[in-house]
């Protein structure tokens, strides 16, 4: 028979144990929700920075139609050279984790695939340590005047 107030020897230690597990699942909370808030913004800027890099690339007119025929188009080697200018002129470097694929699209649009790779802060802790986050973005020449009629 047990005696109030005495503990048994098998007990001795359990509370480590449980404490040493509950430790673990905090830290593993605490990374997905630093390092998962940093991927959110990482995905954010692959966004951004693709949007840009394909509006600068579809303001690029090809000359020689639009003054032989009236019809405006994107020049489709001037605008992957400005989308990628763009990109070098802001400092998006492969060296920095930033890598970038600039395809026009049809005769009016051009499309940017920006992928982001950082690295974690707390993931690392359990072997992860890179995210990689993807932006796409496609601009369109447009041409003319819109709204309503007066």
């Amino acid at each position: 028979m047990r005696l109030p107030g005495r503990r048994d020897a098998r007990d001795r230690g359990s509370i480590t144990l449980m404490l040493l597990a509950l430790f673990v699942a905090l830290i593993a909370l605490a990374g997905i929700v630093i390092d998962g808030g940093a991927k959110l913004d990482q995905a954010e800027n692959a966004n951004a920075i693709a949007q840009e890099a394909a509006r600068a690339g579809a303001g690029m007119v090809n000359q020689a139609t639009a003054y032989a025929s009236g019809t405006f188009t994107v020049d489709p080697g001037q605008a992957v050279a400005a989308a990628r200018q763009y990109l070098a002129n802001n400092g998006y470097d492969p060296a920095d984790g930033y890598t970038a694929t600039v395809t026009p699209v049809g005769n009016d649009s051009i499309r940017v695939t920006v992928t982001v790779t950082g690295h974690t802060k707390v993931l690392s802790i359990i072997g992860i340590n890179r995210m990689t986050s993807t932006g796409t973005a496609t601009a369109s020449l447009v041409t003319g005047v819109t709204g309503p009629g007066r």
